[in-house]
């Protein structure tokens, strides 16, 4: 018979990839199954879920993303899920307190922008999209006992999470036990051959295994992935640290970001957050390590190939320009946005109506950071006046001309 997908040697190298499983006998056990699903030479039914807690995405948020489409180019049948449930019960894993319980309304609002950005990785044409309240709204009271009869409070205070809040007098609600519980319905429900998400999760997926058999369904495969760290290169990425890559940015602003990451963090986000395979990332880590390639001119098309993802290469060309002439060169952009005024202006009132700060309060801190300067100078006073023709940089890669109005 003529094979219909591609050989399974060449999958594996390109899913396992970039993979973490915290354990060498977890990895081993997924691995094999993993083969397995592939020899049996058919599409696999693939997921992931997204809870929009946010409106915006990030860089981090497009790791598990990229090896979603990765499955779509070897023609493998992939669900990007909106956990627009589970969103109202909020995602415990990595929490050291209950997060806050979200609206229906604001969970709407913000699943809203979620596929368009997921778009930019994945392919629209090949890929399905779900929604889980679709099935989760329809469980009766008697349909969750028999789901919470599956499992035990002593699988869940093994988690290092809960153990530790459980130690340290923290509450646990009850909620928090029953979205692992809930997210592994979702596996359930979709007959996942493969289901894909962080290392933080692992527990979840597991669920997932867990309920699969015991309903006489063979237990899906679990692909969990590196945390992306954020820039700063230690925390996790989080919008709330500031440390993050919004998938959103703009083209100069994203060249920036990705330039500021430690030179230890190259290889790590060449293989999570590029779509180069694991070939080339491999000699990108040869060259680094022999000393035949310098960091930043790794980094440089590390950033180049990550703003090509989302706006194109002739953008991520521009904004490598951008960064070579403004910071390796220090010289001012000719091109910046502008904001009009009609005379002499607060810096703060500018600031926030231009969108480079969200309100008097960030002015204030970015200035206190020595983050601002007004035509070259760093400057003291978020109240300082300011007026058509002068030139604002905020941080290292923002920018701004004022114009009379």
């Amino acid at each position: 018979m003529t094979r219909k997908m591609a050989p399974v040697e060449e999958q594996m190298r390109v899913y396992m990839a970039g993979t973490d499983f915290g354990d060498d006998a977890t990895r081993r056990s997924m691995e094999r199954e993993l083969r397995a699903r592939l020899e049996e030479d058919r599409p696999l039914r693939v997921y992931c879920g997204f809870d929009p807690t946010k409106v915006d995405l990030h860089l981090g948020h497009a790791v598990p993303m990229r090896k979603l489409r990765q499955f779509q180019e070897f023609g493998h049948d992939v669900t990007f899920l909106v956990g627009n449930f589970t969103a109202l019960i909020g995602d415990p894993t990595g929490k050291d307190a209950t997060r806050p319980i979200l609206t229906p309304a604001e969970v709407a609002e913000n699943a809203k922008t979620y596929t368009d950005q997921a778009f930019v990785i994945l392919d629209r044409a090949k890929t399905k999209v779900a929604y889980n309240a679709d099935w989760l709204n329809a469980l009766g009271f008697a349909d969750v006992l028999r789901l919470t009869g599956q499992y035990t409070v002593a699988q869940f205070l093994r988690r290092e999470n809960f153990a530790k809040r459980y130690d340290e007098g923290v509450p646990i609600h009850v909620s928090e036990l029953l979205y692992a519980m809930l997210q592994a319905y979702d596996a359930f429900h979709m007959e996942t051959d493969v289901q894909i998400g962080g290392s933080d999760q692992l527990f979840n997926l597991m669920a997932g295994r867990q309920l699969q058999e015991a309903q006489g369904q063979r237990p899906q495969v679990c692909i969990t992935l590196p945390i992306l760290v954020g820039t700063d290169g230690h925390e996790k990425m989080s919008k709330s640290l500031g440390n993050y890559v919004g998938l959103t940015d703009p083209p100069n602003e994203m060249f920036g970001k990705v330039m500021s990451i430690p030179d230890f963090a190259i290889v790590n986000y060449y293989t999570l957050a590029t779509p180069l395979r694991p070939a080339e990332v491999d000699a990108i880590a040869r060259d680094l390590e022999a000393g035949v390639s310098r960091p930043m001119e790794a980094k440089k098309r590390l950033a180049e190939e990550i703003t090509a993802v989302f706006h194109g290469r002739t953008a991520a060309e521009a904004a490598r320009t951008y960064f070579e002439s403004t910071f390796q060169r220090r010289e001012t952009p000719e091109e910046m946005p502008e904001h009009a005024v009609e005379g002499e202006a607060s810096l703060a009132v500018v600031l926030v109506a231009a969108r480079l700060a969200k309100s008097n309060g960030e002015v204030r801190r970015l200035v206190a950071q020595g983050a601002v300067s007004v035509n070259g100078a760093p400057i003291a006073d978020a109240v300082l006046p300011v007026q058509p023709g002068d030139e604002i940089r905020v941080g290292r890669h923002r920018f701004l001309r004022l114009v009379r109005a």
